[in-house]
């Protein structure tokens, strides 16, 4: 899965999947990986996924690229029939704000639960 954008300078940037990284991963044009939403297994490694960590390089603050990265990992993960686990603030905020309309278009998430803070505290 890889999908490009424009951030809000007009610049191109590409979402992509990194399956052995276990994370999204957006890139500038000339293809270096500027931020990540990084994830785990939750306690159904199968379908779901804890997202507990988002970062994107100073250098390109201000671009928006923390939205379209949290963004398209959540579509990308309503396509794939994952639940979500919001453990990040971003994703956090983002489902607070749209979740509604996420379930609504098919996509799940949960509340995370100590369960899933311990999996998160254990690969730390």
């Amino acid at each position: 899965m890889s999908k490009t954008f424009e951030d809000k300078t007009g610049a191109e940037v590409t979402v992509s999947f990194n399956e052995d990284g276990q994370s999204y991963d957006i890139a500038v044009a000339d293809g270096t990986v500027v931020g990540s939403a990084f994830f785990l297994p939750g306690p159904d490694a199968e379908t779901e996924r804890i997202f507990h960590h988002t970062v994107v390089d100073e250098q390109f603050g201000g671009r928006g690229l923390s939205k379209i990265l949290v963004a398209e990992a959540l579509e990308d993960s309503r396509e794939r029939g994952v639940t979500v686990v919001p453990v990040c603030p971003l994703f956090v905020k983002k489902l607070q704000e749209t979740g509604d309309d996420y379930a609504a278009q098919g996509g799940k998430f949960r509340n995370a639960t100590g369960a899933d803070i311990d999996i998160v505290k254990r690969q730390a």
